[in-house]
């Protein structure tokens, strides 16, 4: 009899099928197999919040197909991926196929042969702890989704939803916009002097005191003032210190900053990220290899590391750039409080398999995510960057001049990686000799005026920072979070910067208005707490739902009599009517949103109102032979489609929202999502969608 392994994704059994022998029988469940009905609550308020599962649409052929493998196996081996949510599809697995005493729990981090006999070799039973944790969360989101929205399809317009946690962000989002406009901008001024030595080179120093107090100069009639002072009086050096400074390698990746780095360096959003790092995770196809596991799971918040990785890493260090750029000792990591210390960080399965051997392998954007989580994970693993740093105090009169100096003296882990944040700020700014005593030669006094600026608007990468700091949401959840916001049309992406719209900021009023502990940044991340306990087995999850559902409740009830229906809303950028010359504004139909005149009815003046700018998740070439062209989104009566680039000479058009994974047929580097089906626009080849 064979042994019968589950996992949620074809790609993922194509990978274990390399390593498990024709003793084991390998089906993919596509992702979540129940789940709550759509088209009602399903969360018993009355009798102790018990959720109704049903079976995904679509999932019924698959059940069927596993509770008759299962039948026949030796053992069933449960392998979803090693988090909540893989816990719950394994929970939801179990039930539907019967066979309790047949099933095992199996976990791993990576898919890699030694990974897979160990799990194999240790096997579990489902975590019923990680279940309700999942289970809590999924309640808590329901009742808010199916209690807000239907109150803001009354009282804004039809379709508009609200979460409890994407809320929680596009108020983030809403506050950033309105302290940029509620800024003041302050004028200031700096007084520099251009310098020279003995020896060159030339260099630049900023005042630093003034009349024996740090230098705060607001007018221009002051910095006037120490210009008009400095005529005529003796630079001289009057204080010269001299240091190492160590600058140590950044850590490997988690989840949040994985997503930061690659939204800073290659301008993915979190989403993007995700969907090609689960593609490295599960499995790539490598030539006559076959499919491998590139990377460890990417869903984590520890930056622990197996002993085995760093061994091979240091190797791999010390063959390629010696013993200098390798520690005495493996450098340790401390996770944040609350990570999971079970799993790893993200880093390659082998640091053999490099970027240069995978390049013409690798679709380009895989490739480059590679790239990335390999030479983090093993700079992560070599010696601290040394720079030789001078800071010169400079005295002249009642003035005080300072400079500092910094020349790279050890590359160390630089060799290799230098973070996002930083490959414009640490260049070598040398000064030339200089000793206490020393008289310098002026050669320009250079007054200058500057005026403080505003926060900056966030970007995909700065908000799952600050996410992630205020403790709201978790790993798993930051990349839907995102998208989520903007596929409600609350926040546009431009330029890699979030700018919420107008609907977005008249949501966002709402909630905090009228739902305060909803949208609040330190109950949200207090909940977050709470799920971390029902997983470590502290607390019950029916007790969390309660504590938050009787309050939430009252909320509901003053709302639904408080909040006052919204009929319109101001535009951001003032228009107006073209045949009476009175602001336009956002009107509510219907039909969804439009430009009215405000002068109606005297008026009735309309048009329609553009949505945000459309982007290609991924570049998609178009699928009919012999055009150069590419698939850009578009918008119709009827939604977003994807046309060709070079219409009108090429009219190609494929519904449904791509998905970036090669057609096994005709080798297309996309399919088309349509309901519970992944069809491809070139040759018609269909399978079954992953859950999203």
């Amino acid at each position: 009899m064979k042994k019968l392994v589950v996992v949620e994704s074809p790609t993922k059994a194509r990978t274990l099928s390399r390593f498990l022998g024709k003793d084991f029988t390998i089906k993919a469940c596509m992702g979540h197999v129940k789940d709550l009905p759509k088209n009602k609550l399903g969360v018993d308020t009355h009798n102790g919040f018990q959720p109704t599962y049903v079976v995904v649409p679509g999932k019924e052929k698959i059940l069927a197909e596993l509770k008759k493998e299962a039948k026949k196996a030796e053992k069933v081996y449960l392998a979803s991926d090693p988090d909540r949510e893989g816990e719950a599809i394994a929970w939801h697995v179990a039930e539907e196929i019967g066979a309790k005493r047949k099933i095992a729990r199996i976990t791993f981090h990576e898919i890699t042969k030694r990974a897979i006999e160990e799990a194999l070799a240790n096997p579990g039973k489902i975590d019923k702890n990680k279940v309700d944790a999942q289970q809590a969360r999924r309640v808590l989101d329901r009742l808010v989704g199916y209690s807000i929205s239907p109150l803001l399809w009354k009282k804004v317009q039809k379709g508009l939803s609200a979460g409890r946690v994407q809320s929680v962000a596009l108020r983030l989002i809403c506050e950033r916009e309105d302290e940029i406009e509620a800024f003041v901008p302050k004028e200031y001024w700096e007084v520099e002097a251009l310098l020279e030595a003995s020896k060159p080179p030339q260099f630049k120093a900023k005042l630093f005191k003034w009349k024996g107090k740090k230098a705060s100069l607001i007018k221009e009639e002051e910095a006037k003032e120490v210009v008009d002072s400095l005529k005529g009086q003796p630079f001289v050096v009057a204080e010269v210190k001299r240091k190492t400074r160590r600058q140590s390698p950044p850590p490997p990746f988690i989840t949040s900053t994985l997503q930061q780095e690659a939204g800073r360096k290659l301008g993915f959003t979190a989403k993007k990220t995700m969907m090609l790092a689960q593609q490295l995770y599960e499995g790539v196809e490598l030539g006559e290899e076959g499919s491998v596991g590139l990377i460890t799971y990417m869903r984590t918040d520890s930056v622990s590391v197996a002993k085995e990785a760093q061994a091979e890493a240091r190797d791999f260090v010390k063959a390629q750039w010696g013993k200098d750029f390798l520690p005495t000792t493996p450098p340790k990591y401390k996770s944040k409080k609350g990570a999971q210390e079970a799993h790893e960080c993200i880093r390659p399965t082998s640091v053999l398999r490099t970027p240069d051997n995978l390049k013409g392998v690798l679709s380009r954007d895989l490739w480059r995510l590679y790239s990335l989580i390999w030479k983090r994970f093993l700079a992560s693993q070599m010696k601290a960057a040394l720079f030789d740093t001078t800071t010169v105090e400079i005295s002249a009169g009642d003035a005080l001049f300072k400079v500092t100096g910094s020349v790279l003296k050890f590359k160390g882990y630089r060799v290799l990686y230098i973070e996002g944040e930083e490959e414009n700020g640490e260049k070598d700014s040398k000064l030339p000799p200089l000793e206490k005593g020393e008289e310098l030669k002026l050669l320009e006094i250079i007054p200058s005026q500057h005026f403080t600026q505003p926060p900056p608007r966030y970007t995909e990468a700065s908000l799952v920072k600050t996410l992630e700091e205020r403790g709201i949401g978790r790993p798993s959840t930051y990349a839907t979070i995102i998208s989520t916001i903007q596929d409600r049309g609350y926040v546009r992406r431009e330029k890699r910067t979030l700018f919420p719209t107008p609907l977005g900021r008249l949501v966002s009023k709402l909630l905090v208005e009228h739902f305060p502990k909803i949208v609040d940044y330190s109950f949200t991340a207090q909940m977050e707490e709470n799920l971390d306990k029902v997983e470590e087995g502290e607390e019950n999850w029916v007790d969390i739902v309660k504590r938050f559902y009787d309050p939430f409740s009252k909320e509901l009830s003053k709302a639904e009599n408080g909040m006052a229906k919204v009929r319109s809303l101001k535009l951001d950028k003032e228009q107006l009517c073209p045949q009476c010359g009175k602001p336009l504004e956002i009107k509510f139909g219907r039909f969804g949103q439009f430009l009215g005149c405000t002068g109606y009815p005297e008026c009735r003046y309309t048009q329609p109102l553009k949505g945000p700018k459309l982007e290609a998740e991924f570049e998609m070439p178009c699928f009919k032979d012999g055009c150069q062209g590419l698939l850009v989104p578009r918008r119709s009566r009827r939604g977003v489609f994807y046309g060709c680039s070079r219409y009108p000479e090429c009219r190609a058009i494929a519904n449904g929202k791509p998905v970036q994974k090669e057609c096994p047929e005709c080798g297309l580097p996309y399919l088309m999502q349509q309901k519970d089906k992944l069809v491809c626009p070139r040759c018609g080849h269909k399978e079954e969608a992953p859950d999203a």
